[in-house]
């Protein structure tokens, strides 16, 4: 998987939608217990996710590789209008 497009959401969501167009949303809100992670608690600092394509990643250092992201994200069709974006 790539990504294509991604969404900081206000809610320690990502929103994720993957080159073949498979679209999906990815709970961090279990990370932030993390140390890596913690800065992501302040939420313009999760906001500032970086899409690497293979891996998303903070200025904190913190990262998810797409694989983590694909194994434990909840597949949603997205509207077309929230897919352009």
């Amino acid at each position: 998987m790539k990504i294509e497009k991604l969404i900081a959401d206000s809610d320690w969501m990502l929103t994720v939608v993957a080159e073949d167009g498979r679209s999906g949303r990815f709970d961090v809100k279990p990370y932030l217990e993390f140390e890596a992670f913690r800065p992501l608690r302040d939420a313009q600092e999760f906001r500032n996710v970086f899409n690497g394509g293979y891996f998303v990643e903070w200025a904190c250092g913190a990262d998810l590789s797409v694989d983590t992201i694909e194994a434990r994200w909840n597949q949603v069709v997205l509207e077309e209008s929230a897919r352009a974006a």
